[in-house]
């Protein structure tokens, strides 16, 4: 009698467990254990004197597009990010080895949250082949810098713990989790995020895409300042400084839209190939750019 593997097919992940959301031990176990993860000073022009932060912006927007064109899970592309800039906060690199760097750390958290990794060969093609499979096994390297701490606290654990407190029908959830993603992921890309927990940039997330979905503007009881409050006691943030992060959030969201419509503004210098269609054949944003 044959038996069928439904995963071969298509990638299933488990039902959420309720005693999970419903037990507040779990989430204050992640607050608890959060600040181990994140980088305990800023590093560039500490740490890293060859790197800059739009360098670190191009390969972050490469990684983006290598996990959304392989359909990664949406916990990868944080975890790596968790990753490099962990690494780049306790190891001065040159420039030319940062694109490694990033394939090394997507190649990790693939390997510790997706249902099927990234092939070695697939990373190496998106780099254009400018690196090698042979190569990829620095992530020995990373690993031995991070000290094996790899199971670490990323945005996207709080946000079930958040969404299941708010007075929110199930179809407006949906779309707040949505939206509360994609904030992540464009706050992944920019350096100015680092020093924020994750716990933080996971309620500013959800508040900025409660308020970006606001329809009535005069309905304040979910919407405004209580929402704030709201969201403020479930993490054990401070209001003020949640309000500033969202409001950091959201202007970083303008600047994207706008660079998205000039993308030969973008940091200053010309980047024609982020808006060509990207292949298997090259890397979707030239990374190579970093070093102009």
């Amino acid at each position: 009698m044959d038996l069928f593997c439904l995963e071969n097919q298509t990638n299933r992940r488990a039902q959420k467990d309720p005693n999970i959301f419903c037990d507040e031990r779990v989430l204050q176990s992640l607050l608890t254990v959060e600040d181990r993860f994140v980088p305990q000073r800023p590093f560039f022009n500490c740490v890293q004197t060859d790197i800059q932060p739009f360098m670190r912006r191009v390969l972050a927007t490469w990684m983006l597009e290598v996990c959304e064109e392989e359909k990664c899970e949406e916990d990868v592309f944080p975890l790596a990010m968790n990753y490099l800039d962990r690494f780049l906060a306790a190891v001065p690199m040159r420039k030319s080895y940062l694109q490694l760097l990033g394939a090394v750390c997507l190649f990790l958290a693939s390997k510790l949250k997706a249902c099927r990794p990234l092939s070695t060969r697939k990373l190496c093609m998106y780099t254009d082949n400018s690196i090698t499979c042979q190569q990829l096994l620095w992530e020995l390297v990373v690993l031995s810098k991070l000290k094996w701490n790899m199971a670490a606290i990323t945005p996207l654990d709080f946000i079930e713990h958040i969404l299941h407190k708010l007075p929110f029908p199930e179809d407006r959830l949906t779309l707040i989790r949505k939206h509360a993603h994609t904030f992540i992921a464009l706050c992944a890309t920019d350096h100015s995020f680092t020093i924020y927990p994750p716990s933080m940039i996971a309620t500013g997330s959800v508040g900025a895409a409660v308020c970006g979905l606001q329809t009535d503007k005069n309905d304040q009881s979910l919407w405004g300042y209580d929402l704030m409050e709201l969201l403020a006691k479930i993490t054990n943030t401070e209001v003020d400084y949640l309000k500033s992060c969202q409001e950091q959030m959201e202007q970083l969201l303008a600047n994207s839209l706008k660079e998205s419509q000039h993308p030969e503004k973008q940091d200053g210098r010309a980047n024609s190939k982020a808006t060509e269609s990207p292949n298997l054949s090259c890397t979707p944003t030239d990374v190579r750019d970093v070093n102009l």
